[in-house]
């Protein structure tokens, strides 16, 4: 399996555009809403808005992956594929892996603006947890991506991709506090993965270990989407 995440890794990361388009979109959105109207006294909003911008690069950069895995399919890589010792699960967690490396580069490009241009200061552990749990914390998109490039066509991963990072980032309180929604949306905001993963940077900038119930939330949708992408995975058998 350690050779087929090499090959996965290196087949990713020729594309350049993606890379750059990926990382340059979420740090023009965090400038533009943290510096709009002079930027004066928001330095609490401008770490919050890093979190929660960086998580939505993250989760941006980790569904994408799907797309490629369509266009894989599509293109008969996942018929070659079935013929070496992968079982489907290895398959599926050799493309989540090698999916990763997209996701790094994004975080890391928000909050080098944020501490670079935007003042935002943090301990020297908190920048590296906040990179850590925030680079780990995005697996589950990555499934969840995966899981739908498996079971669509290119043209429709994309479509659905778009509008799940949409959904998520709304309701999850990545653009804007959870406070507000309305309350029924509120508390089901709470239990969105989307949400729950940029809890793991805020508690990093708030210098606390992530809550009980964020990790068990994020490991249940984990279990969920891994699920998904390892039954995709064998569905495609039949359909390509």
């Amino acid at each position: 399996m350690f050779q087929y995440i090499v090959l996965e890794i290196r087949r990713t990361l020729r594309d350049g555009f993606f890379l750059i388009f990926g990382t340059g979109m979420p740090v023009m959105m965090y400038l533009l809403f943290t510096n709009i109207g002079g930027g004066e006294g928001v330095d609490g909003w401008k770490t919050t808005a890093m979190v929660g911008m960086a998580a939505y690069g993250a989760l941006g950069s980790a569904m994408s992956i799907g797309t490629g895995v369509a266009s894989d399919k599509s293109l008969g890589w996942l018929q070659q594929l079935r013929v070496t010792p992968l079982s489907p699960s290895q398959a599926v967690v050799g493309r989540a892996i090698s999916g990763s490396v997209t996701v790094l580069p994004t975080i890391l490009t928000v909050l080098l603006a944020g501490g670079l241009l935007n003042g935002v200061r943090l301990g020297a552990w908190q920048w590296a947890a906040l990179v850590l749990l925030l680079w780990i914390g995005a697996l589950p998109f990555t499934l969840l991506g995966i899981g739908n490039g498996y079971r669509l066509t290119p043209q429709g991963t994309g479509v659905v991709n778009v509008a799940c990072l949409m959904g998520f980032a709304i309701v999850g309180g990545l653009w804007f506090p959870l406070e507000l929604l309305p309350g029924w949306l509120r508390s089901l905001g709470g239990f969105t993965p989307a949400n729950r993963f940029a809890e793991l940077g805020w508690a990093a900038t708030d210098g606390r270990a992530p809550s009980a119930t964020t990790v068990g939330v994020l490991a249940g949708w984990l279990l969920l989407f891994g699920t998904y992408a390892v039954v995709s995975y064998r569905r495609s058998a039949r359909t390509v």
